[in-house]
């Protein structure tokens, strides 16, 4: 009875399409990279199986180099596990306790590549007592388990790698995705043995499960990016992207500049003004510095009433930021002074300070499971806060230490020794450089 190819070739399409969409949304990610060839090689394994190895054994039998027919479902394996192991490196090192599961998943690909020599050696027995012969049928024949013995072995290496994966915390848009693999791999597993009339509708049914946890990643993913892309750096953005947010925010320490800018006269300003026109004011504020953070690499830290504490230099470091840190300064005060100017009327007044500070710096991530905060710990947060408050309207208040980082360019010709001074935390006087107040 000659083979119905049209589901065979639907489901083809249906893999194909999945990879091209993968692809196409989450190219620059090495995980969906590895996942689109895993379905590439899926729905490619189909279309040759029945578009082009049936055909040929129909006409002229089982030929001694059909193992090559082999190669693209071997791919597939390959890939599958491949993204199993790029998941694993975007996990934090001190989360993965073992290079177990590492071990497990090459020797995955090991039996995947065993079947495929296997096939090469064999390509009578593979086809005639594996392939779509229908398990029930093949349980009989040895030339069955000669090939089903790895790939079975590979798949349960592979499902046990990622059930251990799950304990490690791996980001949660990668843990929708790969869940829904775990699930839906048998019954793409399936296709290559049940009968030729229904294998289509095993593969089908595993490829809708994944896409269900796919569609669940991407949708995770766009509310990320959303989110973050108001508070982050586009390069951190990227990073937690291609990474996951674990990943990202690690713990480290480095040296880092800060940038603190806060609104004067702001409480007496919002105390005589409607709260819905405040809300509008902050948020115009809000906007405005977000936008000159994102420029220059920043993260914004803290978001405190009228107060802003950016750090440049963290997650993402920059050999260059202090010189970042003094043009964010300077963006910031420019634009505040503008919408200040904007904002104010004859009674009521709004001004901006802005305190700039560099040095080695510990970041992370706290917080419980309800809420986590991406935090800094060092001295140089809280001499930027210091500053910003010593600053007056239109000034931008430098520390010693982000001076010497500026080097002797042209920035460093804006810059005139202020004051020594004493403030809270800080035993001794510290010595303050000021960049020129600009005019109200």
């Amino acid at each position: 009875m000659p083979l119905v190819t049209t589901p065979h070739v639907i489901t083809a399409l249906l893999a194909l399409g999945m990879a091209l969409a993968f692809y196409v949304a989450d190219r620059h990610s090495p995980t969906s990279r590895a996942l689109a060839l895993f379905l590439a090689f899926v729905g490619l394994s189909i279309a040759v199986g029945v578009l082009i190895a049936y055909p040929l054994h129909q006409a002229r039998g089982v030929a001694r180099w059909d193992g090559v027919f082999a190669i693209p479902e071997t791919l597939a394996f390959w890939f599958a596990f491949e993204w199993i192991l790029r998941v694993r490196r975007t996990i934090p090192a001190r989360n993965l306790n073992t290079r177990g599961p590492d071990r497990l998943l090459r020797l995955a690909q090991a039996l995947t590549l065993l079947y495929c020599l296997l096939a090469f050696a064999f390509p009578l027995q593979r086809e005639e007592q594996f392939i779509g012969a229908g398990l029930m049928n093949a349980l009989d024949r040895p030339g069955f388990y000669l090939f089903a013995v790895p790939l079975g072995l590979s798949l349960i290496l592979g499902t046990a790698s990622g059930l251990i994966l799950f304990n490690r915390r791996p980001d949660r848009a990668e843990t929708q995705r790969m869940l829904a693999f775990i699930v839906g791999a048998p019954f793409m597993a399936s296709g290559l043995v049940l009968p030729p009339a229904i294998a289509p509708v095993g593969t089908a049914i595993g490829l809708l499960i994944f896409l269900v946890g796919a569609v669940q990643y991407h949708v995770t993913q766009g509310q990320r990016a959303h989110f973050m892309s108001r508070f982050l750096a586009p390069q951190v953005a990227e990073l937690v992207r291609s990474r996951g947010l674990k990943s990202a925010t690690q713990d480290q320490t480095l040296e880092l500049s800060v940038v603190c800018c806060d609104l004067r006269g702001f409480t007496a300003f919002s105390g005589a003004t409607s709260s819905h026109r405040v809300i509008q004011i902050l948020r115009e504020y809000y906007d405005a510095v977000g936008a000159a953070a994102a420029e220059s690499g920043g993260t914004i830290k803290d978001l405190a009433g009228d107060g802003v504490l950016v750090l440049v230099g963290a997650p993402l470091p920059f050999a260059d930021h202090a010189q970042r840190a003094l043009q964010l300064a300077k963006r910031i005060r420019h634009t505040a002074l503008e919408l200040s100017a904007r904002w104010s009327d004859a009674a009521l007044h709004l001004g901006v300070g802005v305190g700039v500070a560099s040095g080695v710096v510990t970041v992370g991530v706290v917080g419980g499971a309800a809420r986590l905060e991406y935090t800094a710990v060092g001295p140089a947060v809280n001499l930027a806060s210091r500053l910003c408050a010593e600053a007056a309207h239109g000034e931008i208040l430098i520390d010693e230490r982000t001076m010497q980082l500026i080097g002797h360019g042209a920035q460093r010709r804006e810059l005139r020794p202020g004051e020594a001074l004493r403030l809270k935390g800080f035993e001794q006087p510290v010595q303050s450089y000021t960049l020129a107040a600009a005019s109200p």
